[in-house]
């Protein structure tokens, strides 16, 4: 990978943890490049990157297609069409921290405080890597990923399996780390996890990326 931008290596928090924006997409669906539109004012990759550093997280950007650099360093990815798994392994490859909190570009609405448990959680239970779940259903980002993962991952994907989740749970059953799922609404009820605009759990995995959903995040922010 290619690290452009400020500094030369991705930032990270203290020596803990990494975290990164996946910009890597195409943008097809929303007929401009997803990372530049904007949502009450702000870039889906400024929204994206305020949640991590919101989190406590200095943040890069992974798998950049456009010059993102002005926002945040870019780490480039040298497979690119390879999907959202090529990304994680150029933002785990150009860190030496444990942990990397991966957050895709069409997740404007999740909570930093999200972000904040799950690693907590990566950390205490040393998992290969901690997702939430919404109704049951497993979300494959906000993803905590260990960098212990990484050779597991990069093996997944030149076998042409670039799905993440079943690339998590092969690093995971390699390592013989657990793949932790968390369960959105048991960590909202008791308030381990909250939104501080009040948004309401089922509105944090809104997905931008269509105009359409551009302007129904605009008007569930506003």
């Amino acid at each position: 990978m290619i690290l452009r931008g400020e500094g030369l290596r991705a930032p990270e928090c203290g020596s803990q943890a990494a975290g990164f924006v996946l910009a890597g997409g195409e943008s097809s669906r929303m007929g401009a490049d997803k990372a530049l539109v904007k949502l009450v004012g702000k870039t889906l990759v400024q929204h994206a990157l305020a949640i991590l550093r919101e989190a406590g997280l200095s943040a890069a950007i992974a798998g950049a297609r456009s010059a993102l650099g002005e926002f945040a360093p870019v780490v480039e990815d040298r497979t690119p069409g390879r999907g959202p798994l090529a990304g994680v392994c150029a933002a785990l490859s150009s860190t030496s921290a444990p942990w990397a909190a991966i957050l895709s570009i069409d997740l404007p609405l999740v909570p930093p405080s999200l972000i904040r448990y799950m690693l907590d959680r990566a950390r205490v239970a040393e998992a290969a890597a901690v997702i939430p779940s919404v109704s049951g259903f497993s979300q494959t980002f906000p993803a905590i990923v260990a960098r212990a993962a990484l050779p597991v991952l990069v093996q997944e994907l030149e076998a042409g399996r670039s799905g993440c989740l079943a690339a998590f749970q092969s690093a995971g059953g390699r390592l013989g780390r657990r793949v932790l799922t968390l369960p959105i609404e048991m960590l909202a009820q008791p308030g381990h996890v909250t939104d501080e605009r009040g948004l309401p759990p089922a509105f944090w995995f809104s997905n931008v990326n269509t105009p359409t959903d551009l302007e129904r995040a605009g008007r569930i922010l506003a």
